[in-house]
């Protein structure tokens, strides 16, 4: 693709996220929302492969679907209210369709289908902005109304995606769909939290930003795509493969890695608010994630490839480690020991 072309293109999704986030009317975000889709349609599609076609035609039939229903959601809280204001939510049963619209977009369970197949269909750096940029504008929307939000669908939702995305990566051996399930699983932790703190969600969106963008740039500075591929990365990269271990056990929730911050606050909130057999819920349903996280884990760094001499010396000579990952691996995997300053931070 055309640098210009594409520097267009990311300016585009840029200035659709910062639309959504500066707006308080609906339509404002919602056309925010479409601008974020159709930039973001032209970098799915630049392979020209069948996969990232069929990926694309199926991302952009369910985000017109969600942004449909969005807006007929919007229509429906102006016409029975006549406020457009996205903070003045009052309609329950606009509340709910704008719920199940940003539940489609995100790709929440039971609305989470298209998520695995959009994701396996795409390049890694495609698959990047997908996972992390294209959460963040309808999550703001979800944070401006998390006040007029109904608990009970947001428990349901976020109950149903931690144990579907923990069960779904299962038996995966793409690690493009295990993320996309991985995806699905934390997209429940931050919906479960939403309507009591939405500062701690906010604070396990960010995390999960870190630790996901982390993992995508080290499967892509290796091209893996595939459980395999990634049990060869000891030849390639000795340094490397430790710190793919702990990345993926910090995304995995493990302490005392950054990815267990999140969920212990999580908890913490749950039990202040007295939702004992959720709280346990949600901590079960986390190992089913962390099962498949020691896969990789055990791919990565303990089954050993032959140690013939020319295997051995392939990792020295090429080096193409980018700036970001210096600044990312630190910060996805050693913070844990900031949990009281982020804790008195959200008080």
């Amino acid at each position: 693709m055309n640098p210009l072309t594409l520097t267009m293109f990311i300016l585009s999704l840029g200035l659709g996220t910062t639309i959504t986030f500066s707006s308080s009317h609906w339509l404002l975000a919602w056309m925010g929302l479409e601008i974020n889709t159709i930039a973001i349609t032209p970098l799915m599609i630049k392979q020209q492969h069948p996969r990232a076609v069929e990926a694309t035609t199926k991302y952009f039939l369910t985000q017109a679907t969600a942004s449909a229903l969005l807006l007929f959601a919007s229509i429906t809280n102006a016409w029975m209210t006549g406020q457009w204001s996205i903070l003045e939510m009052e309609n329950n049963t606009a509340i709910t369709l704008v719920t199940l619209a940003l539940a489609l977009k995100l790709g929440l369970a039971p609305m989470h289908f298209w998520l695995p197949e959009v994701l396996q269909g795409l390049d890694l750096k495609t698959g990047l902005i997908l996972s992390t940029w294209q959460k963040l504008a309808p999550f703001i929307i979800l944070i401006q109304i998390s006040p007029a939000l109904n608990p009970h669908i947001m428990i349901t939702l976020a109950l149903l995606s931690t144990l579907i995305g923990g069960w779904g990566g299962l038996n995966q051996t793409q690690l493009r769909k295990i993320l996309a399930y991985s995806s699905i699983a934390h997209l429940g932790w931050m919906t479960i939290i939403l309507h009591y703190s939405p500062n701690i969600a906010i604070l396990n969106l960010l995390v999960y930003l870190i630790i996901t963008s982390t993992i995508f740039l080290l499967f892509n500075l290796f091209n893996s795509t595939t459980i395999n591929s990634i049990s060869m990365m000891t030849t390639k990269n000795p340094i490397i493969t430790p710190i793919m271990m702990m990345t993926l056990l910090s995304l995995g929730g493990l302490p005392p890695l950054t990815g267990f911050m999140p969920k212990w606050l999580i908890l913490q909130e749950l039990v202040y608010q007295e939702l004992f057999l959720i709280a346990t819920i949600m901590a079960l349903s986390t190992l089913l994630s962390l099962f498949f996280y020691l896969r990789l884990t055990y791919a990565t760094a303990l089954t050993m490839t032959p140690n013939s001499m020319n295997m051995m010396t392939s990792w020295v000579t090429k080096n193409n480690l980018k700036l970001t990952l210096p600044i990312t691996i630190p910060l996805a995997t050693m913070i844990l020991p900031l949990t009281p300053l982020f804790f008195y931070i959200l008080q």
